[in-house]
């Protein structure tokens, strides 16, 4: 085997047509061996002799992609002093493009042995764990641009890849959970008759089924457990894992562009898949297991704010830069539009507390590639002051929990909501003005993958989580969810008719909420979990989503969905790019504000209507003809006038139309129609005329300019 010097960059394996270029980080390592593994289970291993500032590389002619391997590093193995080096076990590239194969659990993937935590395991983990794979970095994207969708066009769609495809009965089966099922017309064509813009992908960064859940029968459904940060996850593959993964994902994102939709990625830097001081030796903790995680005090122990066993070290310059280097090259090799970054405040612990300047914010602002897409935080995680929702740079968009909740807290019929409930209609002001960002900072969800679907949010007060195997314990117990009179499945017409206007309060709801609107993958059907709201063991037909095979109350809601979207979206004053006002907008030519608050009675709000303990009820005026942002030319925009009517209260309430804001009205939602009373199908109203809404609905009129 030929052996040249290589180089110290790119890090990873690097095929340039000829042969392939191996690098790798590792300060701890006294030698590392590069194992070049073959079917009939031997390997062959030349030691990487080169080393620039602590990276060891080679260059290998004839080394082609497919090729599997992975390495071996020589060194300290003191987990005490933070160190746990052991030749004896494969580990993955951090920088694999792909990853082969899958973990057969036993004590050879771990460094200790089982009955005695304190001796090292010198057990062969090569036949028992996966392999990095070198790919072939060449695809023909053709003419692919990336749509580029400006936030305040943006539809977000949060999907897993296998739940969103598996069940589709108009895909073939050798396609069902795959990403060419993305491709697929039938996924795509939904999409776009829905309206999204883009969809937010559940992880697809290749990660690891837990030992536990594999003993117990379950799997990491989910996916936030990822040992690859460069490898997209090889069972969502349809053709195989040697590569083929890497040509797959390409082609799905092609296609998704090629229907103007946008493809956002669920990426976890927080952490990695080898647990704690007792989880397994994959990668990381192998090659040099102080300079990428957290340690505490005593090293022999990791730091969580992360809940799942170790915290990825974010002061390490190698840390970062190969953060950076993945989210470039997901960027610039696989064409992805934008991140949304799990337990985002983790990023943010250069020490201990959360800091919105650390050196990752740093580098992320001052980068041209990553810089220029979008950025979507999560922004808390279970660490001590980690729940820092408005408190994310510029730059950055951030899930919304305070709209979740306050959206929640309404609808239930929590007392003291409305003013605060306001406040998120309208774009969280309080949360994202102060720092120069615009209501589009504010990412809008009622639910997502984690917690209650839509249909389980108004069908259960508590969680039902036995099938995790944890005797409930699991999931969060505060979900500010109203079951509308039976825990769960009813036959009684009444609960159900009240639990679909309740869903249809949602959608609407946070479709005609200023901010950016995110739609969890199934809702639009009505999709149900059982009441489990923590399915991420749960890689069955409890978490997939089930598509509809016939007409009925599913394919009604997934109509009512779509006809809320593309109000949205024909209509600018719902999605407005600057914060309200509160009062005329100079050159606008219009006497009224551009927003107004007023009471069932028709009398503009005061103070002692919002504070009221019971108060549940009002108006909205949203003034087309006062939007102060112009157009991307310079241009005035305007739009028709919207009244938006709420009644979260549970008797039925008169409301009057304002007299001073329109004479002429039409109805164009009605949250207790089974229809939802789509647009352009409403009655004519007066100004002074009153309307009666159905308790705990919602009811919206439009005016033309």
């Amino acid at each position: 085997m030929q052996l040249w010097p290589g180089e110290a960059y790119p890090l990873g394996a690097t095929y340039d047509g000829a042969g392939t270029n191996f690098a790798v980080f590792s300060e701890a390592a006294d030698r590392i061996e590069l194992c070049l593994l073959h079917d009939d289970g031997s390997e062959s291993a030349v030691e990487l002799r080169e080393s620039d500032a602590f990276v060891r590389h080679a260059y290998l002619p004839g080394v082609m992609p497919g090729q599997r391997y992975g390495f071996r590093v020589h060194g300290p193995y003191e987990p005490a002093r933070g160190q746990r080096c052991n030749a004896a076990k494969l580990l993955l590239d951090p920088y694999a493009k792909a990853i082969s194969g899958s973990i057969d659990w036993g004590e050879a993937v771990y460094g200790y042995h089982f009955g005695a935590p304190d001796k090292r395991n010198d057990l062969d983990s090569a036949p028992y764990t996966m392999a990095s794979v070198v790919v072939n970095p060449y695809f023909d994207w053709g003419d692919d641009r990336p749509p580029r969708t400006d936030y305040h066009r943006t539809v977000l769609y949060e999907a897993h890849v296998k739940g969103l495809t598996m069940r589709h009965p108009d895909l073939p089966d050798e396609l069902r959970g795959t990403y060419a099922a993305l491709a697929h017309p039938a996924i795509i064509g939904h999409l776009t008759e829905l309206g999204v813009t883009a969809l937010e992908l559940m992880p697809v960064h290749q990660f690891v089924n837990d030992h536990r859940l594999a003993d117990a029968g379950l799997a990491n459904y989910w996916g936030y457990n990822t040992i690859g940060f460069f490898a997209p996850h090889n069972t969502y593959a349809s053709w195989g894992d040697r590569g083929q993964q890497v040509l797959e994902f390409k082609s799905a994102v092609r296609a998704l562009h090629e229907a103007g939709i946008e493809v956002i990625l669920d990426v976890v830097y927080n952490h990695t898949a080898e647990g704690n001081h007792l989880g397994p030796t994959l990668s990381f903790r192998g090659l040099d297991n102080a300079s990428y995680y957290r340690l505490t005090e005593d090293p022999k122990y990791y730091m969580d704010t992360t809940g799942t066993g170790n915290s990825l070290l974010m002061r390490s310059p190698h840390v970062l830069q190969m953060i950076m280097d993945s989210l470039r090259y997901w960027v610039t090799d696989m064409h992805v539009d934008g991140f949304r970054f799990d337990l985002a405040a983790t990023l943010a612990r250069q020490f201990h507390e959360v800091d919105r300047l650390s050196s990752f914010f740093d580098l992320v602002q001052q980068d041209p590639v990553v810089s220029q897409v979008k950025l979507i935080a999560e922004p808390w995680d279970v660490g001590e002051g980690g729940y820092q929702v408005g408190n994310f740079p510029p730059m950055w968009t951030e899930w919304n929990g305070k709209y979740r909740d306050t959206v929640r807290d309404l609808w239930r019929g929590e007392q003291r909501t409305l003013a605060e409930f306001a406040g998120r209609l309208t774009g969280s002001s309080d949360l994202y003005q102060d720092d120069g960002r615009r209501p589009l900072a504010s990412i809008n969800f009622v639910t997502c993958h984690d917690g209650f679907t839509l249909r389980d949010l108004v069908s259960y007060n508590e969680k039902h989580n036995e099938a995790n195997g944890e005797d409930n314990r699991d999931g969060e117990s505060h979900n500010r969810s109203w079951n509308c009179g039976a825990e769960g499945e009813s036959d009684d017409p009444g609960v159900n008719e009240l639990r679909g206007r309740q869903m249809r309060n949602f959608l609407a709801t946070l479709m005609l909420s200023q901010g950016v609107p995110m739609l969890s993958h199934g809702d639009e059907f009505g999709r149900t979990q059982s009441g489990n709201n923590n399915a991420y063991c749960q890689d069955n037909e409890l978490a997939w989503v089930k598509w509809p095979e016939d007409e009925g109350e599913e394919t009604a809601l997934a109509a009512f969905t779509r006809a809320m979207v593309w109000l949205r979206r024909d209509h600018p004053v719902f999605r407005r790019r600057r914060f309200f006002h509160g009062r005329p907008v100079e050159g606008t030519h219009d006497e009224l504000s551009d927003i107004a608050w007023f009471t069932p009675e028709g009398g503009e709000m005061t103070r002692a209507d919002w504070d009221g303990a019971t108060a549940s009820a009002m108006t909205v005026f949203l003034n087309g003809n006062a939007i102060s942002e112009p157009g991307p030319r310079g241009e005035r925009i305007q739009d028709d006038s919207f009244l938006l009517m709420f009644n979260a209260s549970p008797q039925n309430l008169e409301f009057v139309i304002p007299v001073n804001h329109g004479k002429e009205w039409q109805v164009v939602v009605d949250t207790s129609r089974a229809d939802g009373l789509p647009p352009g199908t409403g009655v004519k109203a007066g100004a002074g005329q009153r309307i009666e809404l159905r308790d705990r609905s919602m009811v919206v009129l439009q005016r033309p300019a």
